[in-house]
């Protein structure tokens, strides 16, 4: 199923990295293990909703100038925490303040990822007339523990 939403412009402070894109399940992982191992450290910073839980984990991505576009033959990747807009990032962390965007939203499995990816690319997004405008971001939701994750394209800054 997809979803069509528009997201605020939002922070995430975590662990950053930069690399190669075909080699991205290389060296993602590692800042995912990172973070996890370290959360403690900004889990003051996470933005919370009204039940007083997390409101998103994001994998976020970046060109490497951090404008916010499609990475090309590299990209930056923030594997992080919602936080709130004041935040300031501690020490060995990044913050990012992510651009306002409306979003196509797919959910997938770390398994249908990559399929599920190229199937927005290549049929879904041109055949209903929408073009990427900017870096492909990844939600988590703390509430849900399947595995799943959203894949976020942004076809229009707002």
């Amino acid at each position: 199923m997809v979803d069509i939403i528009e997201k605020q412009q939002f922070s995430v402070i975590g662990k950053m990295g930069e690399g190669l894109a075909i080699e991205g399940s290389k060296w993602i992982p590692p800042l995912w293990q990172e973070a996890n191992s370290s959360f403690a450290e900004i889990s003051s910073f996470a933005k919370l909703d009204a039940e007083g839980n997390i409101t998103g984990i994001w994998g976020a991505m970046s060109d490497v100038d951090e404008k916010f576009e499609r990475w090309k033959e590299e990209g930056k990747y923030l594997a992080g925490c919602e936080v709130t807009d004041d935040a300031i990032a501690p020490k060995g962390w990044t913050k990012w303040v992510i651009p306002a965007f409306k979003y196509v939203v797919i959910k997938c499995t770390q398994d249908s990822y990559q399929n599920m990816f190229n199937q927005m690319i290549t049929d879904y997004l041109p055949q209903n007339n929408y073009q990427i405008v900017g870096a492909i971001q990844e939600f988590y939701n703390p509430k849900d523990d399947t595995g799943e994750l959203y894949l976020y394209f942004p076809v229009e800054r707002i």
